[in-house]
C-alpha cells in the first residue's frame, strides 16, 4: 500500500475514530461539551468510511456477497454491544434486546428500503427489482418477528411478555436454522432471485465498467470496514449519555434513547442502499434493507438465549399491542410493495410514513 494511500481520509478516519474510542471510553460517563464534539465528528467520518470500504468489498466479491458482508458485520457488533450492555444491567435491561431489534426492523423495512424506493421512483420513475427473491426475504422476516417478537406477549407458561427456557431455545434454533437457509437461498442455490434486474426484469450482467480491485486492497478494506463498525458502534455507546441527556431535555421516553442508537449503527446500511438506488441497482438497497432485518433477528435472539446462561434478570421478548400492529402493518405493506416487482414513490412514501409512526409513537406511546 502506497504512502498516499496510507494518508487518505478513508484509512486515517478509521484509526482515529478507534483512538477515540480508547480514550473516550473510560470516560464516557462524564465526557466535556468539546470531546462530545469531537466524537460526534468522528462518529460521522466513521460511518462514511464504512460505507466506502463496504462498497470496495461489494465490488470485488459482487452481489449479493457485498450487501451480506455489510448487514452481517454491522449485526455482530450490534449484537456484541447488546449483550455488553445487558451485562453491565440498569434499567430498560430487560427489553433492551426486544427494543433493538423491533427497532432495527422498523427502520430497516420501513426507513431504509422506504428511503431508497422514494430516492429510486424520483429518479428513474419505475425502479425495477426481483420480487422472488425480495419477497422470500420479506416472509423470512415476518416468520422470524413473529416467532420471536410477537408470541412471546402470547405464551402462558411464563407470566409477562418473555419466554420460558424451552420456548426460548426453540425460538433461537428457529432464527438460526431459518437464517441459514436465507443465507444460502441467497448466495448458493437461486443467488439470481438476489441480484439487479434490468427495465425488462431479467438479471443484469455483472458491473464491468470499473476494475474489481485487487485482493489486497479488497483485504485491507474488509479490515478497515470492520474497524469503523467498531468504532461506529463504540461511539454510539460513548455518546448515549449525552444522547440521553438530550432525550431526558425534550422529555422523550428513556427507550427512545435505543432508537436514537440504532439508527445511528444503521447509517452506513442507510447511505449504501441509497447510493445503490442512486445508480439504478434497486436489488441491491432491498438486500441491504431486509438482510439486515433477518440478520438483526437471526443473530441477536441466538446470542440472548446463549447469554442468558449467566444474565440475571427477566429477558422481556413479547412486543406491546401498538408495536405489533405497526409489526403487521409492516409485513403488509412490505408484502403489497414487493409482489409486483417494482414500485412507484407512493410505496416509498408509505413505508417512510410507517416509519414517521414508529418514531412519533416512541416519543408519545
Amino acid at each position: 500500500m502506497s504512502l498516499r494511500s496510507l494518508l487518505s481520509l478513508n484509512v486515517v478516519i478509521p484509526v482515529l475514530a478507534m483512538i477515540a474510542l480508547a480514550v473516550a471510553w473510560p470516560m464516557k460517563d462524564s465526557l466535556g461539551t468539546g470531546m462530545v464534539i469531537v466524537v460526534a465528528v468522528l462518529l460521522a467520518g466513521a460511518v462514511l468510511t464504512a460505507v466506502h470500504h463496504a462498497e470496495v468489498v461489494a465490488h470485488k466479491v459482487g452481489e449479493p456477497y457485498g450487501s451480506l458482508v455489510l448487514a452481517v458485520a454491522v449485526t455482530v457488533i450490534e449484537v456484541a454491544l447488546i449483550v455488553s450492555m445487558m451485562i453491565s444491567g440498569g434499567e430498560g435491561a430487560a427489553t433492551l434486546a426486544r427494543d433493538t431489534i423491533f427497532a432495527a426492523i422498523m427502520i430497516t423495512m420501513n426507513g431504509i428500503a422506504g428511503l431508497s424506493l422514494l430516492v429510486g421512483a424520483l429518479r428513474y420513475g419505475l425502479p425495477m427489482f426481483n420480487a422472488e427473491g425480495t419477497g422470500a426475504a420479506v416472509a423470512t422476516v415476518a416468520t422470524m418477528g413473529a416467532l420471536t417478537l410477537v408470541l412471546p406477549a402470547f405464551t402462558t407458561t411464563v407470566p409477562g411478555p418473555e419466554y420460558s427456557p424451552n420456548q426460548l431455545v426453540f425460538a433461537a434454533l428457529a432464527s438460526v436454522v431459518l437464517y441459514t437457509l436465507f443465507v444460502s437461498t441467497q448466495t448458493r442455490r437461486h443467488r439470481d432471485f438476489f441480484l439487479p434486474v434490468t427495465d425488462k426484469g431479467t438479471v443484469e450482467p455483472e458491473d464491468d465498467h470499473a476494475e474489481p480491485p485487487t485482493g489486497k486492497r479488497t483485504a485491507a478494506s474488509l479490515v478497515l470496514l470492520l474497524i469503523a463498525l467498531v468504532a461506529v458502534v463504540g461511539l454510539a455507546k460513548v455518546e448515549s449519555p449525552a444522547i440521553e441527556a438530550a432525550v431526558a431535555a425534550a422529555g422523550f421516553p428513556n427507550s427512545f434513547v435505543g432508537v436514537v442508537i440504532a439508527m445511528l449503527v444503521l447509517l452506513p446500511e442507510t447511505i449504501a442502499a441509497v447510493r445503490a438506488s442512486v445508480r439504478r441497482r434497486m436489488q441491491i438497497s432491498l438486500n441491504l434493507a431486509y438482510g439486515s432485518a433477518i440478520a438483526s433477528i437471526g443473530l441477536t435472539i441466538p446470542a440472548i438465549a446463549v447469554a442468558t446462561i449467566w444474565l440475571q434478570g427477566p429477558l422481556h421478548l413479547g412486543l406491546g399491542a401498538t408495536q405489533i400492529v405497526l409489526f403487521a402493518l409492516t409485513i403488509v405493506v412490505s408484502t403489497l410493495t414487493v409482489v409486483p416487482g417494482r414500485a412507484t414513490r407512493l410505496q416509498g412514501g408509505v413505508h417512510l410514513a410507517l416509519l414517521a409512526a414508529f418514531l412519533f409513537l416512541a416519543v408519545n406511546p
